[in-house]
């Protein structure tokens, strides 16, 4: 087996996931399967910090889910507090207000996260 240690690039990572697949079947409670357990973890930290997956900016969230449910720049009217403020928001003139983002995120369901941009 491979010297258990910090996955810091790709080569390493590939030999994480070999020695991985090699402990896969390990017997719950043994010395493998715990090395198993070691391994899976740094592999799940590595890929979080190299390979994590940002949410959408907000717009493109919005965009996505006026898309995904059918609705037109008009059905945001009520949740944007107008039509100006519709289209200000859809192409990048205005920010979302605090209480915008609360609507998007009460009324179409949208990720906090992504309405946050963080």
């Amino acid at each position: 087996m491979n010297q258990i240690k910090v996955i810091k690039n790709e080569r390493q990572h590939a030999l994480a996931l070999k020695a991985i697949e090699q402990l896969w079947d390990a017997r719950p409670g043994s010395r493998q399967a715990e090395e198993l357990d070691i391994w899976s973890t740094l592999v799940e930290v590595y890929e979080q910090n190299k390979h994590a997956i940002l949410p959408p900016e907000p717009v493109a969230a919005i965009k996505f889910r006026m898309e995904q449910d059918g609705l037109q720049a008009s059905d945001l009217t009520s949740i944007l507090g107008g039509s100006n403020r519709v289209s200000e928001v859809l192409h990048h003139k205005r920010p979302l207000s605090l209480s915008m983002m609360r609507n998007l995120h009460n009324k179409l369901h949208i990720p906090a996260e992504s309405l946050l941009g963080v």
